[in-house]
């Protein structure tokens, strides 16, 4: 099973939801069942590291984003994945156009699995530190149901 997380530049949000989602498979036994990635649909960060901010709001919670680079979502990565999910509603909608009429995955807002559905995590890049600690909330209360549902999904397979 595969999952992809995606915002904007793939620098605060979605790397933040990459490593947070990383470690909590690992502590759910499952890291080596969902290989876990993210990506921007936008291009301006290719290759860059998630902004000091995140890996510093990450770091004070314990999660370590310093080996992730950002990318741009691929055409191929619709195929790839079995779950494409935006941290807000504009990502969202860039998901959908482009979505190749025979993508079997599943496209949808993150926080749905935190029990708040239609919400958007936050962009924090323009605030300040407290946005960052916003977005690790939103995001470990929704890594926890991905996990959660994903588990489900393992064992109806099974």
């Amino acid at each position: 099973m595969r999952v992809l997380f995606v915002c904007l530049g793939n620098i605060c949000r979605s790397p933040t939801a990459e490593g947070v989602f990383r470690q909590r498979l690992d502590a759910a036994g499952l890291a080596e069942r969902i290989d876990v990635d993210s990506c921007g649909t936008a291009g301006w960060h290719i290759g860059k590291a998630p902004d000091p901010r995140t890996r510093d709001a990450a770091a004070s919670r314990g999660y370590d984003l310093a080996a992730l680079r950002a990318r741009q979502l691929q055409d191929d990565d619709f195929h790839a994945f079995d779950y494409l999910l935006a941290m807000d509603h504009a990502n969202l909608a860039e998901l959908e156009a482009r979505r190749p009429a025979d993508c079997r995955a599943h496209l949808g807002l993150f926080l749905d699995f935190a029990g708040s559905p239609g919400q958007a995590v936050p962009d924090p890049y323009y605030g300040g530190a407290e946005g960052f600690d916003r977005v690790l909330d939103l995001v470990e209360a929704a890594a926890d149901g991905l996990v959660a549902e994903l588990q489900r999904r393992l064992e109806a397979r099974s």
